[in-house]
């Protein structure tokens, strides 16, 4: 936890930076969305408004712009096209994810299914997808269609394994990395690619970015699923142990299931096994993460992305975006909302 005391202020500067370095873009990607979502059909046009005012860090459209800038790109507006198109793919998950985890809060406030139901959450879900491939082919690019698209299947696989896993306390670490990878490295990757794309830099440039993209994704991901055993509502926006009580197998679970011993692989297996987890079981939990100190095991594992992720731009010359997207590995793990 010393990690995130030690950072905390620096890295959420890191987060602004990025955002004051594309401001004007910003904007313009936020009524790019909007008018996306603008319907006819007034059930779609209350959900996708309520969706847009529940926020949110934008952060994969904020990856798409900086990248644009740090290739160089600065003509058009095919950055914010592109911008808007994977921050709605990234929604469009969110939706299918919450009815998927019967999740009630997100970002703070209640889910779509939740306000709703979730059959109307999940066509919603379509809806923004379907928008998002209109976006795709008014862009034009090939290699960009080719990307998101194969990206949108690799996310939709990652749902469906950990729906495959559901429960299983005796994960392997290498399958939890598979489907991190697929359900929110990709997305990462493909926001930072795409930005090179269009900026038309060479292959290393943008498998650089990609890769990127990709290890900051699983350090994302890796310090939300370890802040859901430590932090609270107010700084993270969702429940605490929202993914126990949903019975997800992460990190933290797997982590602690190698360390424990067989009377405390009883309990833990017993507990998973339970259709409905109380607080009592999640307390339970709480005090063997503790310790044997689980959520220092999870950021050290976490680090390793970052050094991946940060190493990766040192082919791109000396530039404000750089250190921005640089320090913005930081961010990504020690964030506090």
């Amino acid at each position: 936890m010393g990690t995130v005391v030690q950072l905390k202020n620096q890295i959420n500067d890191s987060y602004f930076q990025l955002r004051d370095s594309v401001e004007d873009k910003l904007v313009l990607t936020e009524e790019k969305i909007k008018s996306k979502l603008a319907s006819d059909v007034e059930l779609v046009e209350k959900m996708t408004d309520y969706h847009i005012k529940t926020g949110g860090k934008r952060l994969r459209a904020l990856l798409t712009l900086g990248a644009a800038k740090l290739c160089g790109y600065s003509k058009g507006s095919r950055d914010v096209n592109l911008a808007a198109c994977v921050e709605l793919i990234h929604s469009a998950t969110l939706m299918h994810d919450d009815v998927i985890d019967a999740g009630v809060v997100r970002r703070g406030k209640e889910t779509l299914n939740k306000v709703w139901d979730n059959h109307s959450s999940v066509l919603i879900g379509d809806y923004l997808l379907s928008r998002c491939f209109e976006m795709m082919v008014e862009d034009g690019n090939l290699e960009v269609l080719k990307l998101l698209s194969s990206t949108s299947s690799k996310i939709a696989q990652g749902e469906v394994l950990q729906l495959q896993h559901k429960g299983e306390v005796d994960m392997l670490e290498e399958t939890y990395l598979k489907i991190i990878s697929a359900k929110t490295a990709e997305l990462f990757a493909a926001a930072t690619k795409v930005g090179a794309i269009l900026s038309d830099v060479d292959t290393k440039e943008k498998d650089a970015l990609e890769f990127y993209g990709r290890n900051l994704g699983l350090t994302f991901q890796i310090a939300d699923d370890t802040l859901d055993y430590n932090s609270d509502l107010k700084l993270f926006g969702k429940k605490v142990g929202q993914d126990f009580f949903e019975g997800k197998i992460t990190l933290p679970i797997i982590l602690l299931f190698q360390n424990i011993d067989f009377e405390e692989k009883k309990l833990l297996i017993k507990i998973f096994k339970k259709n409905i987890r109380n607080k009592d079981d999640f307390n339970k939990i709480i005090i063997l993460i503790k310790k044997y100190d689980i959520i220092k095991e999870c950021y050290q594992k976490a680090q390793h992305y970052i050094n991946l992720a940060s190493n990766s731009l040192t082919i791109f010359k000396d530039s404000k975006e750089k250190e921005i997207l640089k320090s913005l590995t930081s961010f990504s793990l020690a964030r506090n909302f």
